[in-house]
């Protein structure tokens, strides 16, 4: 079984191994791959260490590619946000939320 099977947890739908495979793929559709991606990706791993296990088997090679770039940009911003914290609900509301 190759490293990105059709079974692979990391990337299911084959969306990041496909963008690495298009030929003159711009920046802008490769953010818009990952975001795909991650509106679809599993709660668990955490989503920096699924966004580093990809950077790993994909940007090693192609260091040079927009995904690369992208996927270098997403684990930047999900270390320094921390922890996804959701504040909906009554404590959104006592927590300095929307008021009304």
């Amino acid at each position: 079984m190759d490293e990105a099977s059709e079974t692979d947890i990391l990337d299911p739908r084959g969306l990041i191994r496909d963008a690495y495979r298009i030929d003159a793929i711009t920046p802008e559709q490769c953010r818009s791959i990952f975001l795909d991606w991650l509106l679809h990706a599993a709660d668990t791993p955490a989503i920096s260490v699924q966004v580093g296990a990809l950077l790993s088997r994909y940007g090693t090679d192609a260091p040079d590619h927009p995904m690369t770039a992208v996927l270098r940009g997403g684990l930047e911003g999900a270390q320094a946000s921390g922890p996804v914290r959701r504040r909906g609900g009554w404590r959104g509301r006592r927590a300095g939320g929307r008021k009304g």
